[in-house]
């Protein structure tokens, strides 16, 4: 009866010190396969003209008598507006700014020994996705000053957009080219590329492409992504 129990106790023993082993294996294998991972960045560009342009022109008359100066930036205001329609511009994408009037003799500051009292000004504004007119149009403006329009500022910025239209398609190019650099890194490391474990949004840009040439934009995308490594 002794040594049965005896018996019983070794093989109980036995069986711990089995299950005991095989948990501390399982253990080990599941602490090592946590760090077989591996975290790549995807990108994906695009160059793309720009399809919006707001454009601001700034114009300016000086002098003292201010029912004049209203009827000149009235007239000036009509002559570039005639200049945007014949270049492809419609009214509603034109937009008027009321005048402003600074008043030179009311100022406690700078100097007041001008030769004119008022300086009453205007912006006029164009917003359109008619990139190619507006570009156009820039390129004339000088005709403007032919006609005795004092341009005092001139500034056109460009947009795409439409990117909300391409981030589906970049974002998976993105991840494609995330996953081919994932992949050569598990070769060289004689492993199998397991599943993905985190992935980011993206972060997305919009750039010119350099300074000359605003109205080409430069898209990126750029993903962060890991992926499991197994053996």
């Amino acid at each position: 009866m002794m040594k049965e129990s005896r018996m019983i106790a070794a093989a109980i023993v036995a069986v711990g010190i089995f299950c005991l082993g095989w948990f501390v294996k399982a253990g080990i294998d599941n602490f090592a396969n946590k760090d077989r991972q591996v975290t790549v960045k995807g990108l994906a560009e695009r160059e793309v003209p720009a399809d919006k342009v707001t454009w601001s022109i700034g114009t300016k008359v000086t002098g003292n008598d201010l029912p004049m100066l209203y009827e000149s930036i009235n007239l000036q205001t009509d002559k570039i507006r005639k200049f945007l329609k014949a270049n492809g511009i419609d009214d509603k994408e034109i937009t008027v700014n009321p005048p402003s009037i600074s008043d030179l003799e009311a100022r406690e500051w700078g100097d007041n020994n001008k030769n004119f009292r008022y300086i009453v000004a205007t912006t006029i504004t164009v917003a359109t996705n008619k990139v190619e007119q507006v570009k156009t149009a820039i390129f004339k403006q000088a005709e403007l000053l032919k006609q005795g329009v004092a341009i005092e500022t001139s500034n056109a910025e460009y947009e795409y957009a439409s990117f909300q239209q391409m981030k589906p398609e970049m974002m998976a190019e993105a991840i494609k080219n995330a996953q081919k650099t994932a992949e050569q890194f598990a070769e060289a490391s004689h492993a199998r590329l397991g599943e993905i474990q985190t992935a980011g949004q993206g972060q997305f840009e919009i750039d010119n492409r350099d300074e000359n040439t605003p109205y080409i934009k430069k898209l990126r995308v750029v993903t962060t992504i890991t992926y499991s490594i197994e053996r």
